[in-house]
């Protein structure tokens, strides 16, 4: 296996096949942030927040902001806007009919939350006369959730936002009470939730849903096999965390794909899929991000994908938040979640265009449902076409799916080297 070795970590020259030098690696940005769809949602969320307080530090150093909830968030989500300005969102969450907003302290001059595609959205402004550092844990001792504000001794503070998930190992609640939390613990924590450590992997269909059907072979069978040989290169070459959404023949609801990603602290979600067309002849690879389908390709892929919910699903009506009209209906905001996905999903088809030698068609967007619900960087792969006789035979042999993981795998080596030197370079 001299040749899955060169491929999976030789340069370009050392490649078996094909050898086609790689394009320039695009710098990916620190922080990992929401994409925030300014859609219709439902009346209320799984989760309720009561009450906003602020507390002033016991060292004199900050105030806390407070959240009150009825339950334990699934996922949050802190990001800086600019130098003043932090969103935070809290997933699946609502105000309470009795909330009443209460008055600013300290740092903040004024805040709003407003209801965004099922999640709330804590929009706060700080005073501009000083530097503030922010960071955003748990209560350990209720649901609650808080945002650490502390005064920078100099210099304008660089923010590393974070998403926390209960379920995660790496977001214990083992925080002190909210004003005395600790500067230096409060440092270390950020920097060690801010390296991308964990990756979702999401075999596509599966169960009752065979996706793709064509020259004898089922979607949901390739993609598994694929992911199996994917998560193993990132296991054992790259030392990090890999969640599988599905390891086995199990349909997975779409939604619920995203809401494992989260409570599984991922950081990158990368769902599988293979293709199919009417025509025999169509054939190449596409690597797609959230977002408004700018084509009719990508909204015919898009159809094919979310049918899933009518087909397999009991109760497709919870997807009518996530219509693909919302898209042009609301206001996308394109956050840096969504540029991260993008450069990510650039990075997979750069691999698979020049070290596996596959035909790129392209990145694109699309409102894909299984991507809506996780609260990181996500892409929706798809190998090739099933369709296609040729291509449904590399895709079925043992070195088509080797060199289509080890392509992902590559991709995931180069996100994650850039992601984390732009990390160590704020810090």
């Amino acid at each position: 296996m001299q040749w899955l070795r060169l491929l999976l970590a030789g340069p370009a020259s050392r490649l078996v096949a094909p050898r086609r030098p790689s394009g320039r690696r695009r710098g990916v940005a620190w922080g990992i942030l929401g994409v925030l769809l300014m859609c219709a949602g439902p009346a209320h969320g799984a989760v309720l927040v009561t009450d906003v307080s602020f507390t002033a530090r016991s060292d004199g150093q900050g105030y806390v902001m407070r959240v009150r909830t009825t339950a334990a968030p699934e996922a949050y989500l802190l990001r800086r806007i600019d130098a003043h300005t932090l969103e935070w969102v809290v997933y699946d969450a609502s105000l309470h009919d009795a909330y009443e907003p209460s008055g600013p302290q300290g740092p903040v001059r004024r805040y709003t939350s407003t209801r965004t595609a099922g999640n709330l959205l804590i929009r706060v402004h700080l005073h501009p006369d000083r530097s503030i550092s922010a960071t955003t844990y748990r209560d350990g001792a209720s649901s609650d959730l808080l945002l650490n504000l502390e005064y920078a001794s100099g210099g304008r503070s660089v923010e590393r936002p974070v998403a926390e998930t209960p379920s995660s190992t790496r977001s214990r609640d083992a925080r002190p009470s909210a004003a005395s939390a600790s500067p230096p613990a409060a440092a270390q924590f950020t920097r060690r939730r801010s390296r991308l450590d964990t990756v979702v992997i999401d075999p596509g269909h599966g169960g009752q849903d065979p996706g793709a059907v064509a020259n004898g072979l089922q979607e949901k069978h390739i993609v598994l096999d694929v992911a199996r040989k994917l998560g193993s290169y990132i296991e054992t070459r790259l030392g990090l965390e890999v969640v599988y959404t599905r390891s086995d023949d199990r349909f997975i609801p779409l939604k619920e794909r995203g809401r494992l990603a989260n409570r599984a602290g991922g950081d990158l979600f990368i769902s599988l899929h293979a293709n199919a067309f009417r025509s025999s002849s169509v054939n190449g690879t596409e690597t797609y991000f959230l977002g408004q389908s700018k084509t009719d390709a990508a909204r015919r892929v898009m159809r094919a994908e979310n049918s899933v919910v009518r087909e397999y699903e009991n109760n497709p009506e919870r997807y009518e938040q996530y219509d693909a009209e919302a898209f042009v209906k609301g206001e996308l905001f394109l956050s840096s979640n969504m540029q991260f996905s993008e450069d990510f999903a650039s990075i997979v088809q750069r691999q698979f265009k020049d070290r596996v030698q596959r035909r790129s068609r392209g990145v694109r967007q699309a409102g894909f449902y299984v991507l809506w619900s996780a609260s990181m960087p996500a892409v929706l792969v798809e190998l090739g076409y099933l369709t296609n006789p040729r291509e449904a035979r590399y895709l079925n042999s043992d070195r088509g799916q080797t060199y289509l993981a080890s392509g992902i795998f590559r991709a995931v080596r180069a996100y994650k080297n850039e992601y984390n030197k732009g990390i160590a370079g704020a810090e």
